[in-house]
């Protein structure tokens, strides 16, 4: 659970703007267990633009090749706002692109702690399709684990928790990725591990569980209808490989004000309605995905916020087991995940156009005939339910429940 500063800011935060949403967070949502500060792509990059990325960047970078916070941006560097985040309570996170920077190879850098060099293990044909930093780096060659193993380093000095490696898993070759878990494993400083962008392939999900703690199982999520919808159908199959240490990622959460100098259009509120922003959050909860907020935490209206603070979505977020689909048709679906003491967590959605009940039998999913039902959003108790549940929905509108004391 936390922020990152891709939905909002796009290759261009800063240092002012990273440490506002960490006051933020650590006012609002530490006590609901909101922990992670990220700070997303291009942190190298002195003249970072909105709207993408700038080719051929100059990149602030050290003697060793590895690439450093540019001081126009964040002048007091990356270890003294681990700190002030660390000071919140908080942990703090960074992006990384695959490979070694394409400027450190032509300069030959050396490698720290090794004898070897950027050119002696950069795959200059192993180029990212959307952003030009970066050659691959072919780990069959002598020193190529040394640099991983170096840049891990100096983010344990910086006072990293969190990596977000990028152009991991649209790689065919799959041996950085186990480059970068084991600098990692065999580092002094625990961090998590993020694999992007998706979508992942499911046959992949036993080599990603080894390696990494959350992977991206799409493209990049925007506020657009078809965007959430399209995560009907990519969550179900992953959600057996949820599990603790190890998470499907539907990606970042864009609520809020977001698009204020993004890769993605202009400075604006969600343009997911009200409904659809619920029917998000369910979801992303039921299914136990990460929960990692893209808008500007300063900006947050009542409403945000309220979807970021339900003690119970959030409890069943982090504390639920076996979530799984019970059912997708007629543009209808149910998810339910178990949780302690003999209660479950059960969402109905209507993904359709028009107004529709939608219904779960309780038999036909052989649950106890009887049950007291809680709604999680409202905090409603609609008392003892016999035989089932019906919602009457709402286009793009979801209903979520919490099932107690269980009896047949």
């Amino acid at each position: 659970m936390g922020w990152n500063s891709w939905d909002c800011y796009g290759t261009t935060v800063t240092e002012a703007e990273v440490k506002a949403n960490a006051n933020y967070m650590a006012a609002h949502l530490k006590s609901h267990g909101w922990q992670y500060i990220v700070v997303d792509i291009q942190w190298s990059d002195p003249q970072a633009k909105a709207h993408g990325y700038r080719r051929d960047a100059e990149l602030a970078m050290d003697e060793y090749g590895r690439l450093i916070p540019t001081t126009n941006r964040f002048p007091s560097g990356f270890k003294a706002l681990a700190d002030y985040v660390h000071g919140k309570g908080l942990k703090f996170g960074i992006h990384i692109m695959r490979g070694i920077p394409r400027q450190a190879v032509r300069a030959n850098c050396p490698i720290e702690g090794s004898k070897y060099h950027a050119a002696d293990i950069a795959n200059a044909g192993s180029i990212c399709k959307w952003n030009n930093d970066m050659y691959g780096v072919n780990m069959t060659k002598p020193g190529a684990q040394d640099y991983y193993d170096s840049i891990v380093r100096l983010y344990a000095r910086w006072g990293v928790d969190f990596i977000k490696a990028d152009n991991m898993l649209d790689n065919d070759d799959r041996r950085e990725i186990e480059g970068l878990s084991a600098a990692i494993a065999n580092g002094k400083r625990p961090m998590v591990l993020s694999l992007s962008p998706g979508p992942a392939k499911l046959q992949q999900a036993a080599f990603l569980s080894e390696q990494a703690q959350m992977w991206r199982i799409s493209a990049d999520f925007w506020d657009r209808w078809q965007d959430l919808r399209r995560m009907f159908d990519l969550l179900p199959p992953w959600a057996q490989y949820a599990k603790s240490g190890n998470w499907p990622d539907a990606d970042m959460i864009p609520l809020g004000r977001i698009g204020i100098r993004a890769e993605r259009g202009d400075d604006r509120k969600s343009l997911l309605t009200q409904d659809e922003q619920q029917t998000l959050m369910t979801l992303w909860t039921v299914a136990r995905s990460p929960l990692m907020f893209g808008g500007d935490l300063p900006s947050n209206d009542q409403w945000t916020l309220s979807l970021l603070t339900n003690s119970e979505a959030i409890a069943v977020n982090q504390k639920a087991l076996r979530s799984r689909q019970l059912f997708a048709k007629d543009n209808h679906a149910a998810w339910m995940a178990d949780l302690p003491h003999r209660e479950a967590a059960v969402a109905l959605f209507n993904t359709g156009e028009k107004e529709e009940d939608v219904r779960l039998d309780f038999a036909e999913f052989g649950l106890p005939a009887k049950s007291q039902a809680n709604e999680i959003w409202t905090g409603k108790n609609l008392g003892n339910v016999e035989s089932g549940l019906v919602a009457h929905l709402r286009p793009h509108a979801s209903a979520y429940y919490r099932l107690s004391h269980l009896k047949q």
